[in-house]
C-alpha cells in the first residue's frame, strides 16, 4: 500500500519541536503516512494564503489568524488545539528609539510581517488594550524577522510584535530593545486543514493527530528536551526552561467559547464584518 502524502506547514520556531520529533523518530511512516513538512519563517497570513490555495493539506497557526481567514471565506476548519497557553508577544523597538514603554505608542506605526497575519492582529488587540483608536493605526509590512530588524534599525518611531522567546537572541544581541509584553487572550495555535483534505482523507488525519497527540501529551518529559531545543533554536538555556514551564500542549478540539471570544475581538476591532456559527470554524 503506498503511503499517504500529507502536506504541513508551520513557523520555524520551538513551538513545532514535537512535529520535527515525531518526523525524525519516522513516527508518521510507521503508520503509512509520508508527512511533508514546509517551514514558514513569514507566519500565519502566509500559512493562511497557502491554505486557500491548497498549497498545503495542514497548517499549524495561530488562532486569531485562522479564525479570521474563515469567517472571511477561507476554506478551511480549526481540527484540533495545539498549544493551549497563550502566546506571549514581545513589544520591541529598534535600540536607538526613544520609546521605552507601552505608553509611548501613540503615534508609533507597527511593523508586521503581512497584513492580516499574527503581528497585524495582535498589534490591534494591543492597541485596544492600551486605550488606542485602532482606526489611527498605520502598518508598515516588513515581511520576516530579518525584514523587521531592518526596518526597526533605520526608523525610531515603528515598533514590531514577535513572539517573546523567538525574538530574545535578538534583543540578547541588542538588535531590539523589548519594551513590553503582551499575551493573547485564548490558546495561541490550532492545526487547521483545508476542506477538501478533511472530505477526501479524514481517516488520515485522525492517525495523524493521533500521533501528534501521543508526542505532545508527554512531550516535556523528553529526556535532556531543554537542552535539545536550545542547540536547535540557538535559545538560552534558561530562556528555553522558562518558555516550557509556561507552554502547554493540547489533545483536544478548542472549545466554542474560546472561538467566541476570539471572534468577538476580532469583529470589535473591525477585522471581521460577521461572525459565523461555531460548525463552520471547527470541525467536531
Amino acid at each position: 500500500m503506498h503511503p499517504k502524502t500529507v502536506r504541513i506547514c508551520g513557523v520555524p520556531e520551538h513551538f513545532n519541536f514535537p512535529w520535527h520529533h515525531a518526523l525524525e523518530n519516522k513516527l508518521f511512516e510507521q503508520q503509512n503516512i509520508r508527512l511533508i513538512w514546509t517551514d514558514v519563517p513569514e507566519g500565519t497570513g502566509k500559512m493562511s494564503q497557502m491554505l486557500r490555495e491548497n498549497q498545503t493539506d495542514l497548517a499549524v497557526i495561530l488562532t486569531e489568524g485562522i479564525t479570521k481567514e474563515i469567517v472571511n471565506g477561507n476554506p478551511a476548519k480549526i481540527v484540533q488545539t495545539y498549544v493551549e497557553s497563550p502566546l506571549l508577544w514581545g513589544v520591541h523597538v529598534g535600540t536607538q528609539s526613544p520609546l521605552s514603554s507601552l505608553k509611548d505608542l501613540e503615534n508609533a506605526r507597527a511593523a508586521v510581517s503581512r497584513m492580516g497575519s499574527g503581528s497585524h492582529l495582535m498589534a490591534m488587540v494591543l492597541a485596544k488594550k492600551l486605550g488606542l483608536k485602532t482606526e489611527n493605526l498605520s502598518f508598515e509590512v516588513v515581511q520576516n524577522l530579518d525584514g523587521a530588524i531592518q526596518m526597526l534599525s533605520e526608523n525610531d518611531d515603528i515598533y514590531f510584535m514577535w513572539e517573546h522567546f523567538t525574538t530574545k537572541p535578538l534583543v540578547d544581541k541588542n538588535l531590539f530593545k523589548r519594551i513590553g509584553n503582551c499575551p493573547t487572550p485564548w490558546p495561541c495555535f490550532v492545526i487547521a486543514a483545508t476542506d477538501v483534505f478533511i472530505d477526501e482523507s479524514v481517516e488520515v488525519l485522525h492517525t495523524l493527530l493521533k500521533i501528534i497527540n501521543t508526542v505532545t501529551l508527554d512531550f516535556k518529559k523528553t529526556p535532556d528536551l531543554v537542552n535539545l531545543i536550545s542547540e536547535r533554536y540557538q535559545q538560552k538555556l534558561e530562556d528555553v526552561a522558562s518558555w516550557l514551564a509556561m507552554t502547554n500542549w493540547s489533545q483536544k478540539q478548542i472549545s466554542s467559547t474560546e472561538i467566541e471570544v476570539v471572534q468577538q475581538e476580532l469583529f470589535d476591532l473591525g477585522l471581521i464584518s460577521k461572525q459565523l456559527k461555531i460548525e463552520f470554524i471547527l470541525r467536531n
